[in-house]
């Protein structure tokens, strides 16, 4: 195992009140395989990651509670020395929008270098030339000329391009993938996710893919954590998952796939917005959206356990959301 989390809690202090972003979040990872997090915005995906990486702002944000053991190391409690030996060498992360993650005033060579320089020490020449041959390996042609570029030279697919061969240029044991294909169209999506699963198959790095698309997790991630209102919902193998949903959300989330639907049936939406987490429910945190179960069943003096169903299947134990509405019933998997 690479990674454990456990209890991880992060909040964020503002004038109007503590946002509970994730709460009592818990998971683990194991070497060469892949993590998806999936949930509509909002849900803490990003937050999580942004925590065991020690990027929340500190202040508002704080760690409030949990754990984190990376090969032995607490992140959450790691000493900035620790964490300047991990995050970029150990550890990278892929960001959302590359335009903004990139810095527009320095060179594609001066940034690729960087962290080898940093963190591996390498001179000047030697890094220049891993620099080109990360480009060559993530598919950027005339990568001698183009390493020499600025980023807004780039057209949006080659600047993730350009994200994924600087996360990978440390040949880091974790990858941390934020929604890396959000502003990217089909064609070119594909070729970055076929890129980042090539890249570990060689590499044999672990993968935690965020993303609000189960389409995407169906392809890429062994493993699928469901969130909403900062926690986690349903947890399971992708085969298992995507066979057998058990949790209301989960369910409303696989029936908004446009591809499954048959033609000319109108497209699943869940109504409403997820909760305030200035104030998050004191029950189920779904209840008022839950349309694909019974929420007159939702509880509403406690918030739902995780507990196991089957081997590797978490859920939280809501009557409400594991009901079945009564045009679906169907039986227990």
């Amino acid at each position: 195992m690479i990674l454990d989390v456990r209890n991880l809690s992060t909040r964020f202090h503002t004038r109007n009140g503590i946002v509970h972003a994730v709460e009592d979040v818990s998971f683990s990872l194991e070497k060469g395989k892949t993590l998806g997090i999936v949930g509509e915005s909002g849900s803490g995906k990003s937050v999580t990651c942004y925590s065991l990486l020690g990027l929340i702002p500190q202040p508002p944000g704080r760690i409030h509670s949990g754990t984190a053991v990376f090969d032995g190391i607490d992140l959450l409690k790691a000493t900035p020395q620790q964490m300047a030996g991990i995050r970029g060498k150990r550890i990278s992360m892929i960001f959302q929008d590359p335009m903004t993650s990139l810095n527009p005033y320095l060179k594609i060579s001066t940034q690729l270098i960087e962290p080898l320089q940093q963190h591996l020490g390498m001179n000047a020449k030697d890094a220049m030339k891993r620099a080109i041959e990360s480009l060559a390996e993530v598919g950027i042609h005339n990568p001698e000329q183009r390493v020499h570029g600025y980023p807004h030279e780039f057209s949006g697919g080659m600047r993730q391009r350009v994200m994924i061969a600087m996360a990978l240029i440390t040949r880091p044991e974790l990858l941390v993938c934020d929604e890396p294909t959000t502003a990217l169209d089909v064609t070119v999506q594909k070729q970055v996710l076929d890129l980042i699963r090539d890249r570990q198959r060689d590499l044999g790095t672990s993968v935690i893919f965020i993303t609000h698309d189960l389409a995407v997790v169906s392809e890429m991630c062994d493993h699928i954590n469901v969130m909403y209102a900062g926690r986690i919902v349903e947890s399971a193998p992708r085969d298992l998952l995507f066979a057998h949903p058990r949790h209301a959300y989960t369910r409303a989330l696989l029936a908004s796939i446009p591809s499954i639907k048959p033609k000319n049936e109108l497209l699943h939406t869940i109504p409403g917005l997820p909760p305030n987490l200035t104030n998050p429910p004191r029950g189920c945190a779904f209840r008022e959206r839950n349309t694909l179960g019974q929420r007159d069943l939702c509880l509403t003096d406690r918030v739902p356990e995780l507990v196991e169903i089957a081997p590797g299947h978490l859920v939280q134990n809501c009557p409400g959301c594991l009901a079945r509405a009564r045009e679906q019933q169907e039986p227990a998997a």
